[in-house]
């Protein structure tokens, strides 16, 4: 999983890639292709 400060440019990188909230914590999911997790700060 990829922690950055910032998530847009991490969400532009596939087209299957979700922006959610879990826990107060905003992540990126990609169920097609999961290596593309991110979380933020």
């Amino acid at each position: 999983m990829k922690v950055a400060s910032s998530l847009k440019t991490l969400k532009n990188r596939d087209k299957n890639c979700r922006l959610i909230r879990r826990r107060g914590k905003l992540l990126v999911i990609n169920k097609k292709n999961p290596r593309f997790k991110a979380r933020q700060g």
